[in-house]
């Protein structure tokens, strides 16, 4: 078995880590199709654990797209960024350190959601992380298990937004199933209500497409499931709450408040759908928990749940308040090394899900592995020399590392590029779109030309920042690349000694075999390294260890 090398924070992290005991507040927006969520916490990172000192929620309805070009409309952009910038406002308010923010399916499918996301960064300072569904998926179970315990037993959750449904399968531990689905509330009401109350046939056809949609995702749950085992599904999302208050409202003449752990069958779910079908969107909005704008999307939303329901044979759901906006929290506290269980939370996500997509295309991962080791040999010893680049950089260098060359899975003509294509596509868990593309471009320059502003893919990157870092470690990895020429280990490791007057570095090399001479690996070293000899103003001279 291939032993997966992760990396190592670098020492500076380290002693940040040590400093990390006092109370942080951080904020993270949910940048959804129907709502922006905002919300405020305070960490006590000695638990580690994370209190809710604000919560703050607008309906913007950025899903409410141009029905022709599929373009978020100037008034939805408007609206959320007024929203934006009143969370920002109160972020501010608390001594927020950060704001962390992700958009989901309606920037995700809109062909100017990136050109939203640039003009929020250029306006408001506010940097927006469009993540795929599964990604939304895996987030949204670390936000739950931060609100309760699975005690080892599987647990299905549905989260039910504005564009998609998310579906997981998980039971405290690794997630085992991770699905997003193109059914949400906001989406079916636009494209297949057009009476009010709904007449019988859309309702009937509503009812077909759903369940046509989701069979796909439960059955993939299904199959992560022994014969033996039985699930619980829990809840999240504005829908299923109002659902909830609704329920607990004409069933029990009661307004629970919090809804944390509230419960309801399927057959009371049932009777709910009934009720919204029969009535129009203004009666409906006189309901109890019942906004003007929720009223125009319940019904496709409770249909979405009692389907699905139905699907994975369940009888009862629980409410879990806590959704995507507190697993953005959760994963900001793993990445910055606020949570030592990894594997109660994550379990090395990013790292095991970059060893699936290597296996996946077919990558020597023997080889990836020897130059991961030797770009990031390079980046630790010229760190503070030559760079200033930290521990969040140092990983995006060692997946596009492992991966560089996964391109040949494609073709060999041109490889690089395929590379890019593959990475950018894969899906990998725990990163965020822009990571994604960083990393992907560290990989397509691996080789062949340097970056260049008139290549559409660097184009691409987030901002300048994003650009310099591609520049800089890209080259990197050209050398690490040409220290494993014959692709054998004949190089096993080496020292770089920076002359900063002579503004040279030199690379003391040690051979496995005393008698190589290494000719090939200085001869392709001597091709590469022009690159990096341009990029850091410096002259690289290699020698073997004596």
């Amino acid at each position: 078995m291939v032993k997966t090398i992760y990396p190592i924070q670098t020492e500076s992290l380290n002693s940040q880590e040590k400093e990390l005991h006092q109370e942080r507040v951080i904020a993270a927006f949910d940048i959804g199709t129907n709502s922006i969520h905002m919300v405020i916490v305070k960490i006590d990172p000695s638990l580690p654990a994370f209190n809710i000192i604000a919560r703050e929620k607008d309906t913007v309805r950025l899903g409410d797209r141009d029905p022709k070009t599929g373009f978020l409309t100037l008034d939805a952009m408007e609206r959320a960024m007024s929203t934006l910038q009143r969370g920002q406002e109160l972020a501010r308010s608390f001594n927020a350190e950060e704001i962390v923010a992700v958009a989901t399916s309606a920037v995700r499918e809109a062909p100017n959601g990136r050109e939203f996301i640039k003009t929020v960064r250029e306006e408001l300072g506010l940097t927006i992380d469009l993540i795929s569904g599964q990604e939304e998926a895996r987030r949204i179970y670390l936000g739950v298990l931060s609100a309760m315990e699975f005690n080892e037993k599987p647990h299905a959750i549905i989260d039910i937004g504005g564009g998609s449904t998310e579906l997981i399968l998980g039971n405290g531990q690794e997630p085992r199933s991770l699905s997003s689905t193109k059914v949400g509330a906001v989406r079916l009401a636009q494209e297949y209500i057009t009476t009010d109350p709904i007449n019988n046939k859309e309702l009937k056809f509503l009812q077909a497409y759903i369940r046509g949609s989701m069979e796909r995702p439960v059955e993939e749950l299904n199959a992560q499931l022994s014969p033996e085992e039985t699930i619980s599904l829990v809840g999240t999302s504005g829908t299923i709450e109002c659902l909830a208050t609704i329920h607990a409202k004409e069933k029990l003449n009661s307004n629970p408040n919090p809804l944390q752990g509230y419960s309801f069958t399927t057959k009371d779910l049932e009777d709910i759908v009934k009720l919204l079908a029969s009535l129009d969107v203004k009666k409906r909005a006189d309901l109890p928990g019942m906004s003007d704008r929720r009223a125009e999307i319940i019904l496709p939303g409770a249909m979405i749940l009692l389907e699905t329901m139905k699907l994975l044979g369940v009888d009862e759901i629980t409410i879990c308040e806590r959704a995507l906006r507190e697993g953005v929290i959760v994963d900001w506290m793993l990445t910055h090394g606020l949570i030592e269980n990894r594997l109660r939370y994550q379990s090395s996500v990013r790292d095991r899900s970059v060893i699936h997509i290597a296996q996946k295309y077919q990558v020597d991962l023997d080889y990836s592995q020897r130059v991961a080791n030797f770009a990031l040999s390079i980046f630790d010893q010229t760190q503070g020399k030559l760079h200033q680049w930290g521990s969040w950089e140092r990983e995006l260098l060692w997946v596009a590392a492992i991966l560089h060359n996964c391109g040949f899975y494609v073709s060999h003509a041109a490889h690089h590029k395929h590379s890019y294509y593959l990475i950018r596509h894969a899906e990998l868990l725990g990163f965020t779109e822009n990571e994604l593309e960083i990393i992907a471009n560290i990989a397509r320059y691996h080789r062949k030309s340097k970056p260049k502003k008139k290549h559409e893919n660097y184009q691409n990157l987030p901002d300048k920042n994003a650009r310099k870092f591609v520049s800089e470690v890209s080259a990197i990895l050209r050398l690490a690349i040409a220290l494993d020429r014959r692709q054998i280990g004949a190089i096993t490791a080496f020292n770089c000694y920076y002359k900063e007057e002579e503004k040279e570095l030199h690379l003391e090399l040690f051979p496995k075999d005393k008698n190589d001479d290494c000719a090939l690996e200085f001869w392709n070293l001597e091709q590469k390294k022009g690159i990096f000899e341009n990029q850091y103003g410096v002259k690289v001279i290699a020698y073997l260890s004596v």
